[in-house]
């Protein structure tokens, strides 16, 4: 079977291009590498030509996650394990037409959520680290009305590995990261957050700083999490889509490993992350994480 490599990007549609592309420019730390009518396109530090794409619509959404594989032919490989497993293609791999090209497809998970599976995307050769900016896009943690079913479907189908569960989650990782996709177990389909790499806890404590003295309020952390072990900050997004600075996801080691449950994973109420200096998350972040607000 071939194998989903890497998380790439995230698509997002937005109610105010300008004000939204002004944002994670200026407050978040990514840079505009493509823009026009209706979109823009936004890199990182590292090598990624994008992890973030805005396009403006009526109302705020999770367009699509992009993946990536290691080489045309491992594209055409999943391509064609997802069409005999039954997977709703949108068409047959090929040329992309978007800034940073590439050579992939996309297809429908069974919740109806798009995703594309891409290689040989443009590069960027400047992909130093700065001290406090995202490197990459960690990961994206989706809500989902039958959890156990979505993950179910990366397992079996893409050859996602688990990496832990909780009550409310489901993790699973492509690669050495410990999650770039989990499911949480709610009432909606919706993009629950987006989580973007920085290069260690100081970089995250640098962003938030940023984010707070442009007046945007941090509603949970800085703390760190027990599934993933990473530090964390959370934030709202203009269209109130969450997004969280993170840093120091735990590194798989495939021989050792053994997911955590439930049980493993249990804490006392009132002790939402390791360090317990976090403090619970604000009801408006709830709220979004919950997916109010998204088409």
């Amino acid at each position: 079977m071939a194998r989903v490599t890497a998380l790439r990007s995230i698509e997002l549609g937005v109610t105010d291009l300008r004000l939204s592309a002004a944002f994670y420019r200026e407050c978040w730390g990514l840079r505009p590498v493509a823009q026009g009518p209706g979109f823009c396109f936004l890199r990182a530090t590292g090598p990624e030509h994008h992890v973030l794409v805005l396009r403006e619509r009526p109302a705020p959404a999770l367009i699509r996650v992009d993946f990536a594989a290691a080489s045309p032919l491992a594209v055409r490989k999943l391509h064609g394990e997802l069409e005999s497993s039954g997977v709703k293609v949108r068409a047959e791999p090929g040329p992309l037409e978007d800034p940073g090209g590439g050579y992939g497809f996309a297809f429908l998970d069974p919740a109806g959520r798009e995703f594309r599976i891409l290689s040989e995307g443009a590069v960027h050769a400047d992909a130093a680290d700065a001290p406090d900016r995202p490197r990459k896009l960690s990961h994206v943690v989706l809500n989902s009305t039958d959890a156990d079913a979505d993950a179910a479907f990366f397992l079996d189908t893409l050859d996602f590995r688990l990496s832990d569960q909780t009550a409310m989650m489901e993790f699973l990782r492509c690669n050495a990261d410990h999650h770039s996709i989990a499911f949480a177990r709610a009432g909606s389909v919706s993009l629950n957050h987006a989580a973007f790499e920085m290069p260690d806890w100081d970089a995250v404590m640098r962003g938030a700083g940023r984010m707070k003295e442009a007046g945007h309020a941090l509603e949970w952390g800085v703390g760190r999490h027990g599934p993933g072990n990473n530090v964390f900050a959370y934030f709202i997004d203009p269209d109130g889509l969450v997004i969280e600075y993170a840093a120091e996801l735990q590194r798989i080691d495939e021989a050792l490993h053994r997911p955590g449950n439930p049980q493993a994973w249990a804490r006392p109420l009132n002790r939402l992350d390791q360090w317990g200096v976090a403090g619970p998350p604000s009801e408006k972040i709830l709220n979004a994480m919950n997916g109010a607000g998204q088409a």
